[in-house]
């Protein structure tokens, strides 16, 4: 007989009644009136032992279908990625490591990188515009904010392209007078120059936001300690400020730095070949190889962000010791807390 899910199924039964000790015939007092005494069989008698009893799981049939059909749609996938011959894997691993390729992973990096540091510092100057108490440096900053995440990338990058044709020499003097110094802006806006530049105005007014709402989500309180503390302004930034708002700023950086590193493909517009410039470049080249092409470029941008995602998992680990009592589990020791419960649960059931 079948038993109903949640059903409490006994896994020995009780001794027949005939079989069962007599009780005692000695008087119950207060202190032999409590339950637990009051169930033991006479003296000389073995205690009889609970019921074991074991309580069977719901089924969930919903969560087993969804499971189902998920894998289904991902071994289809992953069959098409590998019998269809339009891709051309061995076209892919032949361009994959290729010097023109690499060339432009290189500069990938060297680009993010200027533009991920350059846009951090500049998104703390212009949020600290933004909490000034300065009007002047409040407006300002909000103009600036404003402006660069209304224009889209690809325009702040082609004017930056053809800038020298409004200013041929750049200055720097008394406004309405002398120049001290004067530049050929020409020579100094370099085609790596330009796209580190567009990528930095656009990263700094976003990287502004977010460095502003982790600076407001630090707790009033920890500024009115570092006020009754005496401490200067300066201090209470570096000190107190900062490094509780990074546990904020983290992750919502994280998410600006890899769009960064898939902004940087923008910059093939301006004359950079960068990863997916080479890519474009070679597909121009080999036109049969266009596809096999664009998978390269689009495995080493997930190789990036792949490798971006778990340096953020560790810097969030690390800020979160201060705010949490345990710190989360790394994937490591998920995977041996996953085989411990697995082992775990397979002893059990083979022991019923």
């Amino acid at each position: 007989m079948s038993e109903p899910p949640g059903a409490v199924v006994p896994l020995a039964s009780a001794p027949p009644a005939e079989e069962r000790p007599a009780p005692s015939s000695a008087p119950r007092t207060a202190r032999t009136a409590r339950p637990a005494e009051a169930e033991r069989p006479g003296d000389g008698a073995a205690p009889r032992p609970p019921a074991a009893q074991r309580v069977l799981p719901l089924r969930r049939p919903g969560r087993w279908i969804a499971t189902a059909i998920v894998l289904v749609l991902a071994a289809q996938i992953a069959h098409g990625l590998v019998t269809n011959p339009f891709y051309q894997w061995d076209r892919f691993q032949y361009w994959f490591l290729r010097p023109a390729i690499l060339d432009g992973l290189l500069i990938t990096l060297k680009v993010t990188a200027y533009s991920a540091v350059l846009g951090l510092l500049g998104g703390i100057l212009v949020a600290l515009g933004r909490l000034s108490r300065s009007p002047v440096l409040r407006a300002v900053a909000w103009t600036y904010t404003w402006l660069f995440r209304s224009v889209p990338l690809i325009v702040v990058l082609l004017f930056l392209y053809n800038f020298s044709a409004l200013y041929k020499t750049l200055s720097l003097g008394v406004p309405f007078g002398p120049a001290f110094f004067t530049f050929d802006e020409s020579r100094l806006a370099t085609d790596i120059v330009v796209a580190v530049v567009g990528l930095t105005l656009n990263e700094t007014a976003y990287a502004s936001e977010v460095v502003r709402s982790g600076i407001l989500a630090v707790d009033q309180g920890q500024h009115e300690a570092a006020l009754a503390l005496g401490l200067p302004k300066s201090y209470q930034f570096t000190k107190i400020v900062f490094p509780q708002a990074l546990r904020s700023i983290t992750p919502n950086y994280v998410n600006l730095l890899i769009n960064l590193i898939k902004s940087t493909s923008l910059v093939f517009y301006v004359s950079l070949l960068d990863l997916f410039g080479s890519a474009q470049s070679m597909g121009s080249t080999y036109p049969g190889d266009i596809v096999p092409l664009l998978l390269v470029a689009t495995v080493w941008y997930l190789i990036l962000t792949s490798a971006v995602s778990i340096v953020q998992f560790y810097v969030e680990r690390y800020f979160a010791r201060g705010a949490t009592r345990t710190l989360p589990p790394t994937p490591l020791q998920k995977l041996r807390a996953g085989l411990r419960d697995l082992r775990a649960r397979a002893r059990r059931e083979a022991a019923i």
